[in-house]
């Protein structure tokens, strides 16, 4: 599973870009020629005073105390020609060198406190939402999933695929908010979902499980008034959802709609939306066996199941239209680097530089033979 994760950057663990890290040396070097070939009276060493804190963002405190030995040499020595400081300047300069190595000691120590905190945090994450195998049982997967909120790795979508006594049975959903608010009601629909494929015979009964989980979350004791959510009532919690199953030994697909977007069948060269009565939204009290509607859809040699989130329908252009995913499937679906890789790749160019909102894919297949 592929996510939307900032790419490591200076202020995340990664050391410091080159750049970054020969700035310093080269105008050191660039100072000490220009002052070599300037008259006399023209004093450019005093530039050599603003390396140091320079210095410090992009060394640790050793690599900057060389740095501003150096220059308090070059500064204080005047026969070498650079500078000529002396008694309160030489003094001046001297105490910037000094607070520039405190600084770098500061920031190494907060970098490393910044990894420690991002590497607990991402496992954190991952255990909610853990990568998708490329096959589960005898079912195929490509997923992706993107947040919306930059540095997280789950947001408000979800979803999963496990194997059980009942078959293959997937979930894609789609929770009430988005980004880190939303993790703790993605954390309880899985590990629901996770005992439903285990325990329940029949998919209405999965759905009605994680109804019923939400409805929990909902009774259950209120937040303290001045809460994060501005009140001491209950929050109200809904979420859609997809459920799938690939029952064993059968070449078909059972889908069960919770408000959710419909799935598109990817067969040979057409795609169609796979056409299944949706029921009401997870959370209200109202998904059961009476209620749900679950449709068997026949599955050929070589199709396709791609499920998703409203995030990416509903993502819109600079001219307001929104995304026309079962349109540009059929071009998409060439693609080499795979089928979700190549909507999202689309999604961005289309969005001019990514949707808002949280972003879900997955695909699903039995094997050709």
């Amino acid at each position: 599973m592929r996510r939307r994760r900032e790419e490591p950057g200076w202020l995340h663990g990664k050391p410091p870009p080159r750049w970054a890290r020969l700035a310093p040396p080269v105008a050191l070097v660039g100072l000490v020629f220009a002052q070599a070939a300037t008259p006399g009276d023209i004093e450019l060493g005093y530039f050599l005073a603003g390396l140091p804190p320079v210095a410090a963002f992009a060394y640790g405190a050793a690599g900057t105390a060389v740095f501003a030995g150096i220059v308090l040499l070059l500064l204080g020595v005047s026969s070498l020609g650079v500078g000529h400081a002396q008694g309160a300047d030489l003094a001046t300069v001297a105490v910037v060198a000094l607070l520039s190595v405190v600084i770098a000691w500061v920031r190494r120590r907060r970098d490393a406190q910044l990894v420690s905190v991002r590497t607990v945090a991402e496992a954190a994450q991952l255990a909610v939402l853990p990568p998708v195998p490329d096959r589960v049982g005898p079912v195929r997967c490509a997923g992706l999933y993107r947040a919306a909120q930059r540095g997280t790795l789950v947001g408000g979508d979800l979803y999963d695929v496990r194997v059980g006594p009942y078959g293959v049975r997937a979930l894609v959903g789609d929770v009430q908010g988005h980004g880190l608010a939303a993790v703790g009601t993605v954390a309880a629909l899985l590990g629901a979902f996770r005992e439903g494929v285990l325990d329940d015979r029949e998919l209405a009964g999965v759905a009605a499980r994680l109804d019923r989980r939400l409805l929990a979350d909902t009774t259950g004791p209120a937040p303290p008034a001045g809460s994060a959510d501005g009140s001491g009532e209950h929050p109200e919690l809904f979420a859609t959802a997809l459920l799938l199953e690939f029952p064993p030994g059968l070449d078909l697909v059972r889908i069960l709609s919770c408000g959710h977007p419909p799935a598109l069948l990817l067969r040979a060269s057409t795609v169609s939306e796979v056409a299944v009565e949706p029921g009401p939204p997870l959370g209200l009290g109202l998904a059961g066996p009476d209620l749900a509607v679950v449709a068997d859809v026949p599955l050929l040699p070589g199709d396709r199941l791609l499920a998703h989130t409203d995030g990416v329908t509903e993502a819109r252009d600079a001219a307001g239209e929104f995304y026309p995913l079962a349109a540009r499937v059929p071009a998409l679906e060439r693609d080499p680097a795979g089928l979700v890789e190549a909507v999202w790749q689309d999604l961005v160019e289309f969005t001019a530089g990514g949707p808002r909102d949280d972003v879900a894919l997955l695909v699903l297949s039995l094997p050709e033979a």
